[in-house]
């Protein structure tokens, strides 16, 4: 694989006493551990030695009245120290994270296949299960809603529905010299993290408990099981070392898993793990919306976007769940890059009787984007055009046409970032030799697309974005840090411990990041909206910083000078010339009854949104990158392979370049999976089908393209954050869709890009195949029909 690697960082130079801790490709504070096999996962921990294991049945209808649901026979089986069902609930049965509706076990009905009926808790796994299926259900089947198309029909929506709109589209619209109408069907995606859904939960004194969940979200785990049982928030303490992945499906969904082990440890006063094999996890676990898009554009002969009127129905299951923010994004950036003057965006929010669907890397701002590009891609088509000559035309300008629909201005030049990709890939030489290749090969077509991204960074929900952080200084110069976000595989844990480090002037080895635990930092925000780094880092920057100007007085006192001329580097705090190591410091000022623990707390600032009207500032900046992707397709088989990508993308003043980079690399392999390999299928019935690793398809090593060229785009944020460095978790996912306008370009060529291919997402060899057929079936049409059609 060819792959370019990060440059030098420009301008910087080591400042004295060595190089910061900050701006440094570091490895993973855990890759060791991670190939050694020795890093701690929630199943790997020591297993209590009264400990039960549960199990959880599932549902076998998508809508019923359950009839009758006797558990007699479970209850009686070998090993089983405990059954619980909706009526053995202490308090509540309700675990809905934003608004109710989610029942912890269905009471009465269900309202999806694969809904949790009831837990069983044994002193095996295997147990567990056997005694499980002795369970006698009886079902009464009601008329299901499965589809996005037969919510529409019948008007069933989890929330109401939102509009966002600027100006006035139908007119704009109307006035355009070209108008063109289309849809879109956006495909789900399963989370397919490595590590399970898993909690264990121990009972503690006076009706406590403890729960070890690989949890996005802590506290929400917290709350929930408090609510469940019945007991103050207080008595309860959730803890998380690290998650082998997530991608937003532990930042709700987990809470289901801990609440079930709660209940069972709480029911027989003995510790119990929950954890879920991969074809319940699946089935009984939300994923990424599926969307529906529709719309009406109107242009001129440039391509330029007058008015448009755009529809979004997304898949949201039997309840809400976080569908409202999801959505809520997924309108935000159905602008992605472009100027959009008259636009109306209504977002419909479906209830079907599948499960409901949750966060996922990007939280609706990946269905977003992909509705707008395939707008501006069809209108490129229309005109026969350039895709990229189109998207030119409708960029946000630096000092007009510089104001999102929700009225929030744009001062990142994507412009220009599209321009030093356009140039570094060589995409019109590029596009010219594609043309020239797919002239003389009758059955391979080759297709190239560029496509940018603009993502907000924030939580949509602006109470959400604050954190906290706690920092302990040792008198052997050590320290313990300790903040509200959670280790997934990010490198989180890394780049807040680079924070403090460069803080306190010593290296990343004196500092030890442990346990994510809600009894030291309360009333945290999950780990989610690419908000990791800035919101913790910059709570631990403060944390440190408390600390470091109490050690400054002492210093200053012993050393000379004053406090605020004291330097923090290289292991040791210098004042003129004489120095101390910070070792001796924390002793001299732990002599002085100093204190060298400290709390940070830090919130985004300028951020205020007025939901009812749609307008205001709900993100600090935005991240922006583009991408060049080259694809090649049999059009006899639908196959495909990904030849070349080129990808460039912000980072600010990047805190770890070679995290940023594997993040940028991972997102776009992901998001390369949604839209091509990863199909989910429900039968019928409304049965997943696609439930196991043998039906469905992420994306393999072969998969990656063999030409991968990633560059960082290292320029300052302009916005404070930490160390001016700029999120990276969720915006290069959205890169892929390159990829996916490249695959419709190659079967664009089939026609000669004579007319527009129609390609719905995933672009699966299914879907490629019957693409190509239908475009040679209009290509035998005669005009005047193909026009009209």
């Amino acid at each position: 694989m060819r792959r370019t690697r990060v440059a030098a960082r420009r301008g910087t130079s080591p400042p004295p006493g060595g190089p910061r801790a900050v701006h440094q490709p570091l490895p993973h504070d855990s890759a060791e551990l991670h190939v050694t096999g020795e890093a701690l996962y929630v199943d790997d921990l020591p297993e209590p030695r009264d400990l039960l294991h549960a199990y959880v049945r599932l549902s076998e209808r998508a809508h019923a009245r359950v009839k009758r649901l006797d558990t007699a026979a479970v209850a009686a089986s070998p090993g089983v120290a405990a059954v619980m069902t909706a009526r053995d609930l202490p308090a509540s049965n309700d675990v809905g994270p934003v608004v109710p509706g989610d029942p912890v076990f269905a009471d009465g009905e269900v309202q999806y296949f694969g809904q949790s009926l009831f837990a069983v808790a044994a002193e095996s796994i295997a147990l567990a299960r056997e005694a499980a299926q002795r369970a006698v259900v009886e079902y009464e089947d009601l008329p299901a809603i499965l589809t996005v198309e037969d919510a529409l029909a019948q008007g069933e929506f989890v929330l109401p529905t939102e509009v966002l709109r600027r100006g006035h589209s139908a007119g704009a619209i109307a006035r355009a010299p070209h108008r063109l109408r289309g849809r879109l069907a956006i495909g789900g995606q399963e989370h397919f993290y490595l590590e399970g859904q898993v909690a264990m939960a121990l009972p503690r004194e006076g009706g406590g408990m403890h729960v070890h969940s690989s949890t996005q979200n802590p506290t929400e785990v917290q709350r929930l099981v408090a609510k469940v049982l019945g007991i103050p928030e207080s008595a309860v303490v959730a803890e998380v070392r690290r998650m082998g992945g997530a991608f937003g499906g532990k930042e709700t969904q987990a809470a289901l898993i801990a609440c079930i082990a709660a209940l069972l440890a709480w029911r027989t006063g003995r510790p119990v793990k929950l954890r879920l094999d991969r074809d319940d996890d699946m089935l009984l676990t939300g994923k990424r919306h599926d969307f529906l898009a529709e719309y009406e554009v109107g242009f001129d002969d440039d391509g330029r976007i007058g008015g448009l009127d755009l529809v979004l129905a997304s898949r949201c299951g039997f309840s809400a769940d976080l569908s409202g923010s999801v959505n809520d994004r997924a309108m935000m950036h159905a602008d992605n890059a472009y100027y959009l003057s008259d636009v109306t965006v209504t977002s419909h929010r479906c209830r079907t009787h599948t499960v409901s669907n949750t966060a996922f890397r990007g939280f609706g701002g990946p269905q977003g984007i992909l509705a707008i590009e395939e707008v501006v891609d069809a209108i490129a088509r229309q005109l026969r055009k350039d895709p990229l000559d189109v998207r030119r035309a409708n960029f946000y300008g630096r000092r007009t046409r510089n104001v999102t629909p929700y009225h929030m201005k744009v001062e990142e030049d994507v412009a220009g970032l599209v321009a030093e990709v356009e140039e570094s890939a060589a995409y019109r030489t590029r596009r010219e030799a594609i043309a020239r290749w797919n002239a003389g090969s009758p059955w391979l077509k080759r297709g190239i697309a560029l496509t940018p991204v603009k993502f907000g960074i924030a939580f949509t929900a602006t109470h959400m974005n604050q954190a906290g952080a706690l920092v302990h200084l040792y008198t052997d110069g050590s320290v313990h840090l300790n903040h509200g976000g959670t280790e997934m595989g990010q490198g989180l844990h890394t780049k807040v411990a680079q924070v403090v480090a460069d803080e306190l002037g010593v290296g990343v080895d004196r500092v030890r990041v442990t346990a994510t635990v809600t009894d030291k930092v309360p009333n945290t925000s999950p780990t989610a909206a690419s908000s990791g780094s800035d919101l913790n880092g910059k709570a631990a920057q403060l944390a440190a910083r408390a600390i470091k100007r109490r050690l400054a007085r002492c210093a200053a006192d012993a050393l000379g000078g004053r406090p605020q001329d004291v330097v923090f580097a290289g292991g040791q705090a210098r004042s003129g010339k004489r120095a101390l190591s910070l070792a001796e410091l924390a002793q001299l000022a732990h002599a002085s009854r100093e204190s060298l623990s400290a709390t940070g707390y830090y919130r985004t600032p300028k951020l205020h949104y007025d939901r009812a009207r749609h307008r205001g500032r709900p993100f600090l900046y935005f991240a922006c990158g583009a991408a060049v992707s080259e694809v090649e397709i049999d059009t006899l088989t639908g196959e495909y392979r990904v030849r070349r990508v080129d990808m460039l993308h912000e980072t600010g003043d990047s805190l770890n370049p070679a995290i940023d980079l594997g993040q940028i690399e991972g997102a776009f392999v992901q998001g390369m999976g949604w839209l091509t390999t990863e199909e989910l299928w429900w039968d019928d019935a409304g049965r997943l089908r696609t439930h196991a690793p043998s039906t469905y398809k992420i994306p393999a090593c072969g998969d990656v393209p063999h030409d991968f060229r990633v560059a960082l785009r290292q320029t300052r944020n302009r916005e404070p954050t930490i160390h001016r460095s700029k999120a990276v978790g969720e915006p290069p996912l959205m890169l892929a869709i390159s990829v996916f306008h490249a695959l419709k370009d190659a079967v664009a060529a089939v026609g000669e890009h004579r007319i527009a291919p129609r390609l719905d997402a995933p672009a699966t060899p299914e879907r490629i195949l019957l693409a190509v057929e239908e475009l040679r079936a209009r290509l035998a049409l005669p005009d005047e029909q193909e026009i009209a059609g």
